[in-house]
């Protein structure tokens, strides 16, 4: 179905899709590349929400060149009045005679309509080519159009016995620079760093991204049931907070306010934050990816309750014993049947320590 040109030029438009990996958010990250005669005539991806996007560029930098070629895309054209005009008109208008895309637009205001309107306009269609690799670039965006809730990453540092911390919580630092830099990529290209009270009481984090380079700050996100959150912590000196607490303590929410803090109430049976209901409220900010760094203890809450997606562990070349803090606290197994399944993605070496990235499978 797709020729090994195809898959070229879809390489391309993907490549140029991820230039936007830490600016397009909340829209997806898009790339697009308009090829007439076998030669790349235009090229464009999607840097920001409320500019140009990707078809937009390629088609001006194309100019009169793409009458009769062929766009290949990383998603569905949109077919709808956003921020800005339906990008399925302007490739209309354009004269294009194929469209490829890698995938179908998961936003219920589009998909598939976007395709319907350039097959109904005489435009030949293809879709599926390197699909795997638009999704996994777009995961957060997904998961956000398609379950309703972002897609959420968990950073863990431990060391080769799975220890994240001593028994009196020290933790700074089990991992190297190389890898602690690599982990601020990570949290450059998520929406929100989440974290809770125990990891702020502990290591009175920042949570912002200072290792890389970045043209935005992520929303930073506290899961403190009891608003203990001292106002002297240091990730109230800077950027966006928001605080989610299982009391109605008036007090204690207007006085975060008065620091600069957004303070939401979410409340479940047992007197703590729901965290599905969290993950609802962040999706409604148009948050897609939420990056985890939070001790064993809200570690493990999350994955109980199913809302970890994938897992990004740093080990370190060291051992800490049993007596230190392990990287979940959940519930005892009575049988081999009940384990958690993860899939391996991706194994590396970042400095002297091993980097895993692992999806949750069940």
């Amino acid at each position: 179905m797709f020729s090994p040109v195809d898959q070229q030029h879809m390489a391309e438009a993907l490549r140029l899709a991820e230039k936007g990996l830490y600016t397009a958010t909340p829209n997806p990250r898009v790339g697009c590349v308009i090829v007439r005669d076998g030669q790349a005539v235009g090229a464009g991806w999607h840097e920001k929400t409320g500019g140009p996007h990707a078809e937009v560029l390629a088609l001006r930098a194309a100019g009169a060149r793409a009458r009769g070629a062929t766009a290949y895309v990383s998603l569905e054209p949109c077919s709808h009045h956003g921020r800005t005009p339906p990008c399925v008109d302007a490739l209309i208008e354009a004269g294009v005679a194929r469209v490829v895309a890698a995938m179908q637009d998961p936003n219920a205001k589009v998909a598939g309509s976007g395709f319907a309107r350039l097959r109904a306009a005489g435009i030949e269609v293809e879709s599926g080519l390197m699909q795997d690799e638009a999704r996994a670039l777009n995961c957060g965006f997904v998961s956000r159009m398609s379950r309703g809730r972002p897609w959420v990453r968990m950073k863990i540092a431990a060391s080769l016995d799975g220890r994240t911390a001593l028994a009196n919580g020290q933790s700074r630092w089990i991992t190297g620079p190389e890898a602690r830099r690599d982990g601020h990529a990570w949290r450059a290209r998520a929406c929100a760093v989440l974290t809770g009270i125990g990891t702020v009481r502990d290591d009175d984090p920042r949570l912002d991204v200072r290792e890389v380079e970045t043209t935005r700050q992520p929303l930073k996100v506290l899961v403190d049931s009891r608003l203990q959150l001292p106002l002297s912590a240091k990730l109230l000196q800077s950027g966006q907070v928001l605080v989610a607490a299982a009391v109605e303590d008036k007090a204690g929410i207007a006085a975060l306010r008065d620091k600069g803090a957004e303070v939401v109430v979410l409340p479940n049976a047992q007197g703590k934050v729901e965290l599905t209901d969290l993950m609802l409220e962040l999706a409604r900010r148009e948050i897609n990816e939420v990056h985890v760094e939070a001790g064993f203890k809200l570690n493990g809450s999350l994955l109980g309750a199913g809302l970890v997606d994938e897992i990004l562990v740093y080990l370190a070349p060291s051992i800490l014993g049993d007596s230190a803090c392990g990287m979940f606290s959940l519930p005892e197994l009575t049988d081999l049947a009940q384990k958690w399944l993860v899939q391996f993605v991706n194994v590396q070496t970042i400095g002297s320590d091993l980097r895993i990235l692992a999806r949750v499978v069940n």
